[in-house]
């Protein structure tokens, strides 16, 4: 085995054709020191303990119970620190990653200064020549990440050039043992979406970089262009924003937030009651009040 190295750890749900799908992808990457580390989150369809059978070289976790994105792969991140990862790769299972990818990540931390994390670019499944994740920005009024280029043609197949952003989305992202340390995992109570924001944040405050590596290119199964939120996205983007102001946020930025906010859930309530998407509706209120 030569390199640093790598664990990449894979959160698997009732789902087990995309994770076959991942796995089978990173167990054919050009980077000999990566190991897969599959955790299953308490899956009841029985698809943990046959991703376990079918891939015997890959560590397995089970949590025994559905702790989210967050807290699933925080249990992962773990245990890679415990086996003496030197980075962790955190990627979605539904998600499959060109051969060069981790190797690529692994050269853009190595070949920078001060670096926190690093992320991939991400192309749509479904339309590969497609972006979904050309780097990011946080919108501090939003409180959210913002994907640059989604959607657009990727007119730029072969860039290589790393460059520095203020926003890494957690669906493939490549962090230092050391980070991890410094900084923490996920927190646990996000449980789904917009934990990766809160970490970025976390890692910005502690002086490390967020970079791009575009050379890293993944695919991932995203829905359709113009796809609504489901009630539980509503619900958890919503509150977690808000803890994310509690959290990282003075006194104007909060004013600010709240001033588009709220005002935009209200307008959201009334659009889905017309249309009588009652679940949207309550996805909204309790991303409203929910603490």
């Amino acid at each position: 085995m030569t390199g640093a190295p790598v664990t990449a750890v894979v959160l698997n749900w009732c789902n087990e054709h995309d994770t076959k799908a991942c796995v089978d992808s990173l167990e054919q990457q050009d980077y000999p020191a990566l190991s897969v580390l599959i955790v299953d989150n308490g899956s009841p369809d029985g698809s943990g303990p046959r991703l376990h059978a079918r891939y015997p070289n890959a560590g397995y976790l089970q949590t025994g119970q559905n702790l989210g994105y967050a807290g699933g792969n925080n249990r992962g991140m773990k245990q890679a620190l415990d086996d003496g990862a030197e980075y962790v790769l955190v990627v979605n299972n539904d998600t499959v990653l060109e051969k060069s990818c981790v190797r690529e990540l692994v050269q853009a931390v190595r070949g920078e200064e001060g670096v926190g994390a690093v992320g991939a670019k991400i192309l749509r499944y479904d339309a590969p020549d497609r972006i979904w994740f050309g780097g990011g920005e946080f919108d501090r009024l939003r409180a959210i990440g913002r994907h640059i280029g989604e959607n657009l043609v990727d007119a730029n197949p072969a860039e290589r050039e790393v460059r520095d952003v203020s926003f890494l989305t957690g669906c493939g992202l490549l962090i230092p043992a050391e980070t991890l340390r410094k900084v923490g995992v996920f927190r646990d109570d996000f449980f789904a979406y917009c934990e990766d924001v809160d970490f970025c944040l976390r890692v910005s405050r502690k002086g490390l970089r967020l970079v791009y590596a575009p050379a890293a290119r993944l695919k991932h199964r995203v829905p359709p262009v113009g796809a609504l939120l489901s009630p539980m996205q509503i619900r958890f983007r919503d509150r977690n924003r808000r803890r994310i102001v509690r959290l990282h946020y003075g006194l104007l930025d909060t004013v600010l937030f709240a001033v588009w906010f709220y005002p935009t859930r209200v307008a959201l309530i009334v659009k889905y009651a017309l249309q009588g998407e009652v679940e949207r509706v309550c996805g909204v209120m309790r991303g409203i009040v929910e603490a």
